[in-house]
């Protein structure tokens, strides 16, 4: 799977300019690991029935995909390129690369809330943050009627940034599953 947004430990490469973070985002939203995503999540979605205005079939089969694929696109443009722009932060994942499997864990997960900015200082993580939130803002304009409600706003507002956080974790950790279960180098 296409990873992006990884620095190899060790590497501090200059800030991003905004046309890099705009190829990043694309490439996360493009990709085709992207569409493989959306697509299993979209169908854990049907499968649940978590929104059942969406409908039956196909065609609710496509009212989760075109959404899911929303979700995913305008939270990348907005987290990875759009708000670091604005904000001087660097949205691309720094892997610790050695320690404790607890430590590197804990630090993966917390790069949600803490990024380094333009200057290299960490600083709390405000285009992760405010951006995910914008991404469930903008999504209660697209879902059915039942779902634009506060809980419902918060559980996929938390469950975004749970992914991103999980997503840092696989992040830090690929290189030791690639190198010691795969025998290969990524």
């Amino acid at each position: 799977m296409p990873n992006f947004r990884a620095v190899s430990v060790g590497a501090i490469p200059p800030p991003p300019t905004p046309g890099q973070s705009f190829k990043i985002a694309t490439q996360n939203s493009f990709d085709y690991s992207a569409f493989i995503f959306v697509g299993i999540t979209s169908l854990m979605a049907k499968g649940t029935d978590a929104h059942p205005q969406l409908g039956k079939g196909v065609s609710g089969l496509w009212a989760y995909t075109w959404r899911g694929f929303v979700d995913k696109a305008d939270g990348n443009y907005l987290v990875i390129f759009a708000l670091p722009t604005v904000f001087h932060q660097d949205e691309r994942y720094y892997s610790m690369g050695k320690g404790k499997i607890l430590s590197r864990g804990i630090y993966a997960g917390t790069r949600i809330l803490i990024t380094p900015n333009y200057h290299g200082h960490n600083t709390f993580n405000t285009s992760e943050i405010l951006g995910r939130g914008i991404s469930q803002g903008i999504s209660l304009s697209y879902y059915p009627s039942s779902d634009r409600t506060v809980s419902s706003f918060m559980e996929k507002y938390a469950y975004a940034l749970g992914r991103d956080a999980l997503t840092n974790v696989f992040r830090e950790f690929w290189p030791d599953i690639a190198t010691h279960v795969l025998h290969r180098h990524p």
